[in-house]
């Protein structure tokens, strides 16, 4: 005989969950600390914790457990986080003199290049109607999170292959080799890939690069040597225009500056996908589904300039 998990609404044999303890669970999920959590709401670890213990007996089960970089929800804890999201809308709706203006703060993670030229723009955007809108932008370039602890979403490259999570293509950038025009002065302009080849690459440090699709180099310009290897991209397109070698750039950066040229067009242009991953629960925040809606219209908007087809930037 096999019985099934706790449902938030089968409470024949356990208590009413109390509403404050779940907007805490909530705070947990979306800090994956106890600590951040009772930073935020003004409370003690202490009083967190023993919130924490008293849903968990109200409910007849775990709602979170231990990970590697913090705490994650269990099934009935992403419920009763569904729970917390409705009634902390409900509150805010009851208590909004803003005709329906967004508030809290929003927390992601996405690339350099992304969080800088399509991020903060759309982010822009959206707070000039929602001034107690608030986002915290964590940039990395790494694999999807199998936990998103301390976030609401991530930006990546690359489809993500994970569960209990929604995953949503904003879009597709271009990379391209570039160099600047007084490195191609003194140093010749290549004609062909095996021009290149005979050049300094600027890119990705091999041994630290965590997604697959960014692995370009390795498949397609095995031979070049690497000149400045950095984490992030905008090292790469500084370090492109002052000569450093051959960049292997986004289009949508590398178009902007006038004194970068773009070799091989025809030849090199590796396309790559943005994709944003989010627990379904956090998706249901208005803030967040805002946030996320502001950044497919940014993506779309950019679209010429991400796949390279336009250097008016």
């Amino acid at each position: 005989m096999t019985t099934s998990a706790p449902s938030l609404c089968n409470t024949a044999h356990m208590a009413d969950p109390n509403a404050q303890d779940l907007l805490v669970l909530q705070a947990v999920a979306r800090s994956g600390r106890y600590t951040a959590a009772a930073h935020a709401l003004g409370l003690n670890h202490t009083t967190v914790s023993r919130r924490i213990a008293a849903l968990e007996k109200a409910l007849g089960g775990r709602v979170l457990s231990r990970a590697v970089d913090g705490w994650e929800l269990t099934a009935l804890g992403a419920r009763a986080v569904a729970a917390a999201t409705e009634i902390a809308a409900a509150v805010a709706h009851l208590t909004d003199d803003d005709a329906g203006a967004l508030s809290g703060v929003v927390r992601l993670s996405a690339t350099d290049g992304f969080s800088a030229y399509i991020a903060a723009p759309a982010f822009a955007r959206l707070r000039s109607g929602n001034p107690g809108l608030s986002v915290e932008i964590v940039a990395t370039t790494r694999r999807a999170s199998q936990t998103r602890t301390g976030l609401d979403f991530e930006v990546v490259v690359g489809e993500p292959q994970l569960h209990r999570a929604e995953a949503i293509r904003l879009g597709a950038y271009v990379l391209g080799l570039y160099a600047s025009r007084d490195y191609l002065a003194a140093n010749g302009t290549p004609s062909d890939l095996d021009g290149v080849l005979a050049h300094p690459l600027v890119y990705f440090i091999d041994s630290m690069l965590q997604v697959d699709g960014l692995d370009t180099p390795r498949r397609l310009l095995p031979a070049m040597r690497d000149a400045l290897s950095c984490t992030n991209v905008f090292v790469h397109v500084e370090a492109t225009r002052v000569g450093a070698g051959i960049g292997l750039l986004p289009c949508f950066m590398a178009d902007r500056h006038a004194d970068l040229v773009r070799l091989l067009p025809d030849v090199v242009a590796e396309q790559l996908d943005y994709w944003l991953v989010a627990r379904p629960d956090a998706l249901r925040r208005p803030a967040v589904a805002a946030v996320v809606q502001a950044l497919r219209e940014g993506t779309r908007a950019l679209e010429p300039q991400l796949l390279g087809q336009d250097r008016r930037a």
